[in-house]
Parts: structure tokens; C-alpha cells; sequence
């Protein structure tokens, strides 16, 4: 019973926070407002918890909404654009790289923590990880929730020193109720298989493999409802913020001062790309730092057509990103735990 409670009111305090984060136009609210909440009452003492069943069932739901977000058409149109996803992949892994070793040298966290936290993006799928046994998830908590709200405010305001972002009007198809069930059982499924060969954050992996291979086949179009994704945001929220039950004030100084300095070090690899990209194209710079920054694809999408860019490029390289961090992740945990098997 007193399990149950405290579960209710870890997602209730995360509902709260999202809702509001929500009101106040910040970009993905539900999930950084949520984050923030159950994070803070966690720290203050509330007994703030997530069951494992409870939170395996949240992960499948990441996964699936991580592959329903995926474009059918992303694949052709990742091929359009050599120079800049070339420039996206460096991008990429000159950030993991360099912002890992940063705050390894300088925080002196482990190859786990300071790697999971350098990802810009998959916020969910790294806390799965974190979770299943890689790193500090605490300290990767941090960090990265100081990221993404730090983004959230850093990369609109780059925009806007253009022109004013426009909101999107347009919503996409959703998913019949028979298409979630057979693509959810799927999912789930798929992520019990990958837990019963031991792959690490099992249900979002096998999840999201199960959703975006399905997506790109043709199986189904349509995205998740947005009561579902809404739901999604605030249980990963509630997922985050209960990680920080036993933090102490050292540690959160510490964690919080990585992810402003991670932040820093992201946009300014960003910028710089991006400057050495407009130099071999004919586009905009504003385009190709837009689609080169890390963030969330509708909000990118909506900064473009403010500023009347090609919002086909900015969607395929934000979608690019996602899917080799998708990939890249899970690569760069897997040669972390070689690389402690061997050192150990």
C-alpha cells in the first residue's frame, strides 16, 4: 500500500511540474518540468518511487514513441544532404568525445557516467541505461536535465536573434487503436526478448528497434496519440526524478556545474560546424545551425518556418541525429563495459 502511495504522488508531482513547465512555453515541459519537480521533492525529502515493473511498462512506451516519431521517408531524405550530415556525424562525435573527456578530467566521474551524460539527445534512453546498471544515474540525472533545460532556453534565443519562431499548426495522423495494440505487444515483446539475452535498458531498446523497423517497413504510419506521448513525458519525468532519492548537496554542485559546462561545450562545437558547413554549401547559416542543434524536431521545425528555411533539411537532420545517437549509444556503452571488463 504504502508503495502504491508513494508512486501516486511521484506522478502526480510530476504531472504538476510538467503542466506547468507547459504553461509557461517551456520546450518540452512535461518531461523537464516533471524532472524538475519530482527532483526537488525527492531532494527534500518525499518518498518519491518507481516500481521496476512499473517503470520496465514506461520504458516500453519510450521506445515505442521514440519509433513513431520516425519519418517513413527519413532514410531518402537523409541521402539528400551529404556535406551536412557528414558534418552532423563529426558533429556528434567530437561532442560524446570532447565533453566526456571534460568531465572525466575535470569532475573525475567514471567512463559510464561522464560518456552517458556527454549525449546530446535520447534523454530517455540514457536514464534506461543509467538505470540498468551503467554509470551514476543520480549524477547523469543532473547533468543531463541541466542540459536540456539549458537548450531549451540557449537554442530558441540563438533563433531568435533572426526572427520569432511561428507555433505549428498541423497534427500528424495518430495510430488506430488496433495499430498501438499489435505495435505495443510488439514492442514489448521484443523488449522482453533483448532482457532474456541481457541487452543493457532492454525494454527501450527492443522497443524502439521493434517501433522504428516497423515504421520504416510500412507496417504503420501514424504517430502515438498525444495523450499518450503526454503520458510518456511525465512518467519518464517521474522515472528521473525519484533517481535522486540519497543525493547530496556536494554531489548535486558538482553534477549541476557538469551540465552547464557540458552545455557550453555543445553549442560551441555546434557553432563551429555549423560555420565550417555554410562554407561549402549554398544555404543559410541559420539553416544549418538549426538543423545541427541538438533539440526537440517540433520546435526546430517551427523556428524554420519562421525563418522561411527548408524545413524537409532541418527535420531529416534532426531525425539523423536521433537515429545514430539511437545507435551510437548503446555502441559507446557497450565498448565502456569492455573497457572496465579489461581494466577490471
Amino acid at each position: 500500500m504504502r508503495r502504491t502511495i508513494d508512486l501516486i504522488l511521484t506522478f502526480a508531482l510530476s504531472a504538476i511540474g510538467g503542466f506547468v513547465a507547459l504553461l509557461l512555453g517551456v520546450p518540452a515541459g512535461l518531461l523537464a518540468g516533471g524532472a524538475l519537480v519530482v527532483s526537488i521533492a525527492t531532494l527534500a525529502g518525499f518518498r518519491t518511487a518507481v516500481p521496476d515493473r512499473v517503470r520496465d511498462a514506461i520504458f516500453v512506451l519510450v521506445g515505442l514513441s521514440m519509433g513513431a516519431s520516425v519519418a517513413s521517408d527519413s532514410l531518402s531524405l537523409m541521402m539528400q544532404w551529404p556535406v551536412t550530415l557528414a558534418a552532423l556525424v563529426l558533429e556528434l562525435v567530437v561532442i560524446v568525445l570532447v565533453v566526456g573527456f571534460v568531465l572525466r578530467a575535470l569532475f573525475k566521474l567514471d567512463r559510464g557516467t561522464a560518456y552517458l551524460s556527454s549525449f546530446p539527445g535520447h534523454l530517455s534512453m540514457i536514464m534506461a541505461l543509467a538505470a540498468g546498471g551503467v554509470g551514476e544515474p543520480r549524477k547523469i540525472a543532473v547533468i543531463q536535465v541541466t542540459r536540456v533545460m539549458m537548450l531549451a532556453l540557449v537554442v530558441p534565443f540563438g533563433a531568435l536573434l533572426i526572427a520569432h519562431p511561428v507555433p505549428v499548426t498541423t497534427a500528424p495522423d495518430v495510430m488506430s487503436v488496433t495499430e498501438l495494440a499489435l505495435i505495443g505487444a510488439g514492442c514489448a515483446l521484443t523488449g522482453w526478448v533483448f532482457s532474456r539475452i541481457r541487452v543493457p535498458a532492454a525494454y527501450v531498446l527492443g522497443s524502439m528497434a521493434f517501433a522504428t523497423v516497423a515504421k520504416l517497413t510500412g507496417l504503420y504510419d501514424g504517430a502515438l496519440h498525444p495523450w499518450l506521448v503526454n503520458l510518456t513525458l511525465i512518467a519518464i519525468g517521474a522515472v528521473i526524478g525519484s533517481r535522486f532519492a540519497g543525493l547530496t548537496r556536494a554531489e548535486l554542485q558538482s553534477a549541476a556545474l557538469g551540465g552547464l559546462l557540458s552545455t557550453a561545450i555543445t553549442i560551441g562545437i555546434v557553432t563551429l560546424f555549423a560555420l565550417g558547413a555554410a562554407q561549402l554549401v549554398e544555404m543559410p547559416f541559420g539553416q544549418i545551425w538549426i538543423g545541427l542543434s541538438p533539440g526537440a524536431l517540433e520546435a526546430m521545425g517551427a523556428l524554420g518556418v519562421a525563418l522561411g528555411y527548408d524545413t524537409a533539411f532541418i527535420a531529416a537532420h534532426q531525425v539523423a541525429r536521433l537515429l545514430l545517437l539511437g545507435f551510437g549509444i548503446p555502441l559507446v556503452v557497450f565498448l565502456v563495459r569492455r573497457g572496465e571488463a579489461s581494466s577490471g
